[in-house]
């Protein structure tokens, strides 16, 4: 059998095809699997700043229940315009209380060495979350629209799971 000899031109034909195959990868990943973020707010500083770009698994959450401490990207109940990243505090059936910026679940102080050394003196609570939802918050707590003021938003509003820092590359990071 006779090679086809390949032309410029022959390259030219398959480009479209080529094109909208990559195209289509490419949204799919975006949909379906992983999607980078964009960090516009001071909510979690320290943890993330103004500026940051995260990964966010999109699939995790198909395998597993979100779990405390998870940072998340989300459609809160107040704004189903913009996306939110808060870190999950407590799940379906746990109670939380914050008083003078101290959380509580379950009546139990919670060790968070993440928050920003920035005083907080909220109090909120107690409230046991409903199921098939989460309770959200910033680590920023004196500057975080959280569920302290929007409430426990639904699991099936969660976008997915962040991942891993990747811009600016001096910040680069992989959560736990």
């Amino acid at each position: 059998m006779k090679k086809k000899e390949e032309t410029p031109l022959s390259f030219l034909k398959e480009l479209p095809i080529l094109i909208i195959s990559a195209v289509l990868i490419a949204w799919i990943v975006k949909s379906f699997i992983v999607q980078p973020f964009y960090i516009p707010s001071n909510s979690m500083i320290p943890t993330l700043k103004p500026q940051d770009r995260v990964i966010v698994n999109k699939l995790i959450y198909r395998v597993r229940d979100p779990q405390p401490g998870d940072i998340v990207v989300f459609i809160p109940p107040n704004d189903s315009k913009n996306d939110y990243i808060k870190r999950i505090i407590a799940i379906e059936g746990q109670s939380i209380e914050v008083s003078k910026g101290k959380v509580y679940i379950d009546g139990k102080l919670m060790e968070e060495k993440y928050v920003s050394s920035w005083k907080d003196r909220s109090n909120y609570g107690p409230v046991k979350v409903k199921e098939e939802h989460i309770f959200v918050m910033g680590d920023n707590r004196p500057n975080s629209f959280d569920s302290r003021v929007f409430g426990p938003v639904k699991k099936d509003k969660i976008i997915g799971k962040a991942m891993v820092i990747y811009w600016p590359p001096s910040r680069i990071n992989l959560f736990q």
